[in-house]
């Protein structure tokens, strides 16, 4: 089965904007340059995507959707636990672009009148949850009597840190085995 012409333009202008803002940020990156790499004019961009705010957040919307592909490999949920975010830690070492492009969209979006941070508030609020969920299936006692809804945020912030140090100086910090030593530190066999 085939695409239309127009799904596969989307496509193309979804990944180059998303290659755009990773190497410039969002305020940085223009329909200009998008339309630049995918060889059209700035108005056959706006054509698929009206405003910079719109493409945005189909990069957005998009990412997670490859997220999603990309890794979606446990059969069943039900036996998902620690190891599930050690395997997307390992999986997100394969895909620096992907990284980058989130860490710095996610670090934009505090920043007061930014269009994606309603996307982010409310992601964040999600993945609490998502991860919270799979503490709650880890066997055993969490460390220091933390709830599971204590301990997600401090989750993901290791995640996101270890993102971020990865990115700038990856020969010296391995987010896999550092991740590894994290869940370690609370107890939790991988």
């Amino acid at each position: 089965m085939t695409r239309p012409r127009g799904t596969d333009r989307r496509e193309t202008i979804v990944q180059a904007a998303f290659e755009v803002i990773a190497e410039r940020g969002y305020r940085g990156s223009s329909l200009g340059a998008v339309a630049e790499r995918v060889g059209l004019t700035q108005q056959g961009v706006m054509h698929y995507f009206p405003s910079k705010e719109q493409l945005l957040m189909a990069v957005l919307e998009r990412r997670d959707q490859w997220d999603l592909m990309g890794f979606s490999r446990s059969e069943d949920s039900s036996s998902l636990g620690a190891a599930h975010l050690q395997q997307l830690v390992e999986y997100n070492a394969t895909r620096p672009g992907s990284v980058q492009a989130y860490t710095v969209l996610a670090a934009d979006s505090v920043t007061e009148g930014h269009p994606a941070r309603p996307f982010f508030q409310e992601r964040y609020t999600r993945v609490r949850a998502w991860v919270a969920d799979l503490m709650e299936r880890q066997e055993g006692e969490l460390p220091s009597g933390l709830t599971a809804e204590q301990l997600a945020p401090i989750v993901i912030a290791v995640i996101d840190g270890l993102q971020l140090q990865w990115l700038l100086d990856p020969d010296e910090v391995d987010m896999p085995e550092s991740f590894r030593d994290f869940l370690a530190v609370l107890g939790i066999k991988v």
